[in-house]
């Protein structure tokens, strides 16, 4: 396996257990929020009913719609997706944009400042090794060589 299929299935690895585990940690926690959105229907978690200024909310509506942000609707589970991606296309040798890495990284540190203590400074790691991919060349030496020759 070569260096940067490597460090893409790290980077990869990392985000699938910090997305599933955002999301299993969320359905132990909550269990009966998201049990309830079985019972009453989707439409549970985030009601549409537009309510006038002053009607207050009830603590059981905040709660769903907090339980439904930390949770589906989190990024947990585009981060899951990203993942998957990296994986895919770490099999098939292709690194993800550098900019990818820098954007999940910055992202996880800015994360992991506002909501101290948290797993978000793993994310730091999955956007680094996502840059180290992206700016490794792998090649070997050999063809190298051959190219300034050839310049």
């Amino acid at each position: 396996m070569n260096s940067r299929k490597r460090l893409l299935r790290w980077a990869s690895g990392i985000m699938l257990v910090l997305g599933t585990g955002h999301l299993s940690l969320l359905a132990l926690v909550a269990r009966e929020h998201i049990t309830g959105w079985a019972d009453r229907g989707m439409w549970a978690a985030v009601p549409l009913a537009l309510t006038d200024g002053d009607a207050a909310q009830t603590v059981e509506s905040l709660q769903n719609k907090v339980t439904f942000w930390a949770g589906p609707g989190s990024f947990a589970v585009p981060l899951i997706l990203l993942g998957c991606l990296t994986w895919h296309l770490a099999g098939h040798g292709v690194a993800l944009p550098a900019g990818i890495g820098w954007g999940l990284a910055t992202w996880c540190a800015l994360g992991g400042v506002l909501l101290v203590p948290s797993p978000f400074f793993a994310g730091i790691i999955s956007g680094a090794l996502i840059i180290v991919a992206a700016r490794k060349d792998d090649r070997p030496q050999a063809s190298r060589g051959r190219e300034r020759d050839l310049a």
